[in-house]
């Protein structure tokens, strides 16, 4: 475990490596897994504002369930609020290419300039986690492992791709700059010394 700007980051996401392969997976963690993508209380906010902006891009079964439940919805188990589903399954702001692969409706819209919202933060720096408690002001990133991903971290090795330089327009994004610059700073240092 290594502290950059009092948050903690876990070794694995330091060490272990990562590189999405959407040919193999298909996109698989837009629809497996027991709730929806967790959301920020801001996210919340913006998905209420851009939705009539967005919902173009989302298929009718999604907007379906997203005007049945809700534009997000709190998932007892985790704790916390994530994106819709659709039948327990599907992330209701999914969609398909023509290839098949899941691809984020939102991430469309915001492609096709229909708005500036880029994805919920917990995509975009999957397979990282943040697992944070606000009254005790602790921030931690944690690998989540998850056998969907097996062809990622398969790729990822192959590629000598650790996940903090995978992620890292989505640790930039959530944290800033000087943040990732002393993270990767701090993991040559560990990788240099373990190398020892």
């Amino acid at each position: 475990m290594i502290i950059i700007q009092d948050i903690l980051v876990s070794d694995d996401v330091i060490k272990e490596q990562f590189l999405c392969n959407l040919n193999a997976c298909k996109g698989a963690c837009c629809w497996e897994g027991d709730s929806g993508a967790p959301l920020e209380k801001e996210e919340m906010e913006t998905l209420d504002n851009i939705y009539d902006s967005i919902k173009g891009f989302l298929t009718e079964e999604g907007r379906s369930a997203i005007e049945a439940q809700g534009k997000y919805v709190f998932f007892k188990e985790a704790e916390e609020f994530g994106t819709t589903l659709i039948n327990n399954k599907a992330c209701a702001y999914m969609t398909y290419n023509e290839l098949g692969i899941a691809q984020c409706g939102i991430e469309q819209a915001h492609k096709a300039g229909a708005t500036d919202f880029l994805k919920p933060i917990s995509c975009h720096l999957y397979p990282i986690r943040v697992a944070e408690d606000e009254r005790v002001d602790f921030i931690a990133l944690n690998y989540d492992r998850w056998d969907i991903c097996s062809a990622a971290c398969d790729l990822g090795k192959k590629e000598q791709l650790p996940i903090y330089r995978f992620v890292k327009p989505a640790i930039i994004r959530k944290f800033g700059e000087a943040f990732y610059e002393e993270l990767d700073a701090a993991a040559k240092y560990v990788l240099e010394q373990e190398e020892e």
